[in-house]
């Protein structure tokens, strides 16, 4: 087996505290742009669920029947209510991450972040946690070219870490609380795919995508690792 080298981890719900703000984000969005009135509320809320992890304009791409410049509107509101409601009610971790990132670059691993948001609200959660210097990159879709399910995230996290003696794609770790964070790393190639239980979907949904191993949440990640030999000699020492 390839030792691992890179970490890629999911934002909401993976490693930011979700507590339901990308729905009351949507539902403002919704109300401002009325991108979800072709479909009964319910309808529409329930493929919001259904893929969470996915970049925001192809879910409101979808919901607005392909219009894409009333999806670029909503997906524009979406981010502005995001940013109203982390102002509001601030940002938060999920318990323990932090310190289970820095335990990962203090094993050796490059650590990235993906989301289906755009950079501004990405940043600002970054910023609002105080982990600009926890980490080695963090990745939108516009960045990569397609948002998950597509492999485009984290084939990028790759290349951008390459310099850094990232060897190869079986040696990425992909972890995500969605099964399109799972099918994103399927379908990249990852050598390792966890799914955690922390955010938006359960475990039997995390198993169909394909996932390696389902975690309570990222504090548990280095330990697998680590149980599995998925570290090297001299990182498994540190761990």
């Amino acid at each position: 087996m390839t030792a691992i080298e890179l970490v890629v981890l999911d934002m909401a719900g993976t490693t930011v505290l979700d507590d339901g703000v990308v729905e009351q984000a949507f539902q403002r969005a919704a109300e401002r742009t009325g991108v979800a009135e072709r479909m009964p509320w319910a309808e529409a809320l329930q493929y919001v669920r259904d893929t969470m992890g996915m970049s925001k304009i192809d879910v409101f791409t979808h919901l607005s029947g392909g219009d894409v410049a009333a999806a670029t509107a909503a997906t524009a509101a979406f981010e502005g209510a995001y940013s109203e409601i982390v102002a509001e009610q601030g940002v938060a971790e999920i318990p323990g991450a932090a310190e289970a990132i820095a335990q990962m670059r203090d094993a050796g691993l490059k650590v990235a972040l993906t989301t289906g948001f755009a950079p501004v609200t990405r940043d600002a959660l970054i910023d609002g946690l105080g982990w600009r210097g926890l980490i080695d990159i963090a990745l939108s879709p516009v960045d990569a070219g397609r948002g998950r399910p597509a492999p485009d995230l984290v084939l990028t996290a790759l290349l951008r870490t390459q310099a850094s003696a990232v060897t190869a794609v079986t040696a990425v770790a992909v972890i995500g609380d969605t099964s399109s964070d799972v099918q994103s790393g399927r379908r990249a190639g990852a050598g390792f795919v966890a799914g955690v239980l922390s955010g938006a979907h359960d475990r039997a949904t995390l198993e169909r995508a394909g996932a390696d191993a389902v975690l309570d949440d990222v504090t548990a990640l280095l330990p697998t690792l680590h149980e599995r030999a998925l570290l090297g000699t001299a990182l498994a020492r540190t761990s």
